[in-house]
């Protein structure tokens, strides 16, 4: 049963083993192994056995082929109304083939199912609420990846990733010593601004735990330094932790299911031993659903909730602005056409819809928020979900997938996107650079720091 050097069964487990992977530059190698890369039957069959359960099967066989999750599918319309592009079709054809042939399938035909799971869909889950029988795509694609992630189809960037947790405890070869580090050089950037700012460490009982999304320590470190900012001006009683600061889970788009597991106890193992009253997650999307909402069942606890209150930033942000922590000063209010990209994660899945609505109310002036149609749980991917923005080799059809969210922005004359999501963020940015429409994207932590009133006693004295 032959394996590659980087293609292959095992699991990326040290950092030895990750640099190796990385200076496989684009995976070329890697590729080039997997085309000879045997599938392991028995494995796979056994895997199924063993883990395909009740609520799945039943999925795959109430399927009554009626169509109705073919125009929720962004991918499927814009792809010219592909039949095989249909979410029905495409779970069939790869995991429901898989169970009917009981494991016996080969290479070509795995190349085929690493394709339609991380390049024909998102696990955007918009599929499901026009299901007649409540079957959720994202769910089925999820498990998907895990059986492909086990026999080693699966992305460069992916298995990365996926090794990236397993290593740092991170998605990015970040330590717990860079994130600690760059959160206090960031806020001493800011000490004259703002005096009394600092960023409390490993603080026990705190009303606030905040968690991160790794790419803000290695890529914009300045959304750290604005996280601290608006803690401060609201008078919060807050911490972050030495271990545990990580909210997201690349392993999570990969399909690693232990890589997942092992990441999400690492966040509660802070929430255990810091005990604060609640946790704060950033900007981010997937980050909330690894951590709160898929998170739970990952680490088998009962309550199906993380060790402490849990909640997205938005919903910080909205509370604070809501009881006066944070005010905002009317004339510095959004006065330009504006529309909100309602992100997959923590809209559709977790039904934050009217908290985004609430920040804008207060921050963009009345007549300027126009809505993207659809919107709210209704609203299309952002077009790089599920790990598509990431993969170099499904480029091409992830720039594909943009033009549904181009579309949609352009037909609202807005010329900013407020983009309360890193993977949202990502797409819009890319979005921008490929087809060049002159919009704007932001974070929200960056817009309320250009607008909010800073209290008497926090101003910098002259």
């Amino acid at each position: 049963m032959p394996e590659g050097k980087f293609c292959n069964k095992k699991p990326v487990e040290t950092e030895e083993e990750l640099k190796a992977l990385l200076g496989d530059t684009g995976g070329k190698q890697y590729y080039e192994e997997m085309k000879s890369l045997e599938v392991d039957q028995a494995l796979l069959w056994k895997t199924i056995q063993n883990t395909l359960k009740s609520r799945m099967k039943t999925w795959l066989e109430i399927c009554a082929h009626c169509g109705m999750c073919a125009d929720s599918c962004f991918l499927y319309l814009i792809n010219d109304q592909d039949p095989r592009q249909v979410p029905a079709y495409k779970i069939q054809s790869t995991l429901g083939e898989i169970v009917k042939r009981k494991g016996n399938v080969d290479n070509e035909f795995m190349h085929m199912v690493m394709e339609t799971a991380w390049a024909k869909c998102t696990c955007c889950n918009r599929c499901g609420m026009y299901c007649p029988h409540g079957i959720d795509m994202g769910v089925m694609f999820g498990y998907l990846r895990g059986l492909c992630y086990q026999q080693g189809f699966v992305p460069w960037e992916m298995k990365i990733g996926a090794g990236m947790h397993r290593v740092y405890r991170a998605q990015m070869d970040v330590t717990d010593e860079d994130f600690v580090e760059t959160f206090e050089w960031m806020v001493e950037e800011y000490e004259e601004d703002y005096p009394g700012l600092e960023v409390p460490v490993d603080k026990e009982g705190a009303d606030i735990l905040y968690t991160v999304n790794a790419r803000e320590v290695k890529h914009y470190p300045e959304d750290l330094a604005e996280a601290a900012i608006l803690f401060h001006l609201a008078g919060e009683n807050w911490t972050v932790p030495t271990s545990g600061w990580e909210q997201t889970s690349l392993a999570m788009f990969a399909g690693d299911w232990a890589a997942c597991k092992m990441q999400v106890e690492h966040v509660y193992a802070a929430m255990e031993r810091l005990k604060p009253k609640r946790m704060v997650g950033t900007e981010c999307g997937h980050a909330h659903r690894a951590t709160v909402v898929e998170g739970p069942y990952w680490a088998g606890r009962s309550t199906g909730k993380p060790p402490v209150e849990s909640i997205h930033y938005v919903e910080w942000l909205a509370e604070a602005l809501r009881e006066g922590k944070l005010k905002i000063d009317p004339s510095k209010r959004l006065k330009k056409p504006v529309t909100l990209q309602d992100s997959c994660n923590y809209v559709r899945n977790n039904g934050l819809k009217d908290i985004t609505r609430e920040i804008m109310s207060y921050i963009v002036e009345p007549g300027y928020f126009e809505e993207m149609s659809p919107n709210r749980e209704h609203n299309y991917c952002c077009g790089g979900g599920g790990g598509f923005n990431g993969i170099g080799l499904f480029r091409p059809q992830r720039n594909k997938a943009l033009i549904t969210k181009r579309d949609q922005i352009l037909n609202t004359g807005a010329e900013m996107v407020i983009a309360p999501c890193h993977n949202c963020w990502d797409a819009i940015r890319d979005l921008e650079e490929e087809y060049k429409i002159g919009i704007k994207w932001s974070f929200l932590k960056p817009l309320v720091i250009s607008m909010v009133e800073i209290p008497e006693h926090l101003q910098r004295k002259e």
